[in-house]
């Protein structure tokens, strides 16, 4: 997967949004795993990922449904927020976040 940005955590956060909450972790492991595998095409084949295009968490999530939150800062955007980043800690870095 290529740098994760703050707008790739955005993308993946209104991705989330948009699914049950008993279904926002495995659609992040889901989107996590789709932009690596975007990744890895690209760097094979110097194309983008004809799914997922370039390997950026950003093209993975695009390539699905996203809410919009109900307003700025809204609880429930906040916790798709901590979850997408979480996930990443852990896919990253290989453990789950300290807390």
């Amino acid at each position: 997967m290529r740098p994760v940005t703050l707008t790739d955590l955005s993308a993946a956060a209104r991705g989330l949004l948009a699914l049950p909450e008993g279904r926002r972790a495995a659609g992040m492991a889901a989107l996590i795993a789709r932009a690596e595998a975007a990744d890895r095409h690209r760097q094979a084949t110097g194309r983008l990922h004809p799914a997922y295009g370039n390997g950026t968490l950003l093209a993975a999530a695009l390539a699905h449904p996203a809410a919009d939150p109900a307003r700025p800062g809204a609880p429930e955007y906040l916790a798709c927020l901590a979850l997408a980043a979480a996930a990443l800690v852990e896919a990253l870095v290989g453990h789950p976040p300290i807390s």
